[in-house]
């Protein structure tokens, strides 16, 4: 188990999304139309500014005000703070708070897969993305079906690999969007 996940640049937040697996999903939910970093850094800025991420308290809570806040959490405050609120009302109302369970209750991959799509905002892109990221990074075994062949926030090991990783993806995309085109 990793004590730091280096995907933003504040130590904090990273030790925070590696210990926590509510900062974990959250910096998924978060994980669209922004930067690895400043999606990852969004768990740390929401507990700060609220006092915790716990999931039935986030579930209850306005959050709109908590992410427009300037600095914003997100380049998208009310839909992301929307978001975020559904996702933590999933982890209430199915694991009973707690996060990890979404990995820890799944028998195998094939229901890892079904219980990380149940949650808001996570389509086929995290899937892979967080299964990397919990076979990888947490060596978690039944995550390994889901981890793809291209490079994902799995392979980050360091603010180096999160450089690498981003030239990569950005690479990625534009062949996936190139072979879309085609299609």
């Amino acid at each position: 188990m990793p004590d730091r996940l280096h995907y933003t640049e504040s130590d904090e937040a990273n030790a925070l999304i590696a210990t926590d697996p509510m900062a974990l999903l959250i910096g998924f939910a978060l994980d669209q139309q922004v930067s690895v970093q400043k999606a990852f850094a969004g768990p740390l800025v929401i507990k700060e500014r609220l006092g915790t991420i716990d999931a039935a308290i986030l579930a209850d809570t306005d959050l709109e005000p908590v992410f427009a806040q300037k600095p914003a959490v997100h380049r998208y405050p009310g839909s992301m703070a929307k978001r975020v609120q559904e996702l933590a009302a999933h982890i209430r109302d199915r694991y009973d708070g707690d996060a990890a369970r979404v990995w820890e209750d799944a028998a195998d991959g094939d229901e890892l897969r079904a219980n990380i799509a149940a949650l808001p905002g996570f389509g086929e892109m995290k899937i892979k993305a967080l299964g990397a990221v919990l076979a990888k990074r947490f060596g978690i075994a039944k995550a390994d079906a889901l981890v793809p062949w291209h490079p994902t926030l799995g392979d980050v090991d360091s603010a180096q690999a999160l450089a690498d990783y981003q030239e990569k993806k950005r690479a990625h995309k534009a062949e996936w969007s190139r072979a879309r085109a085609k299609a």
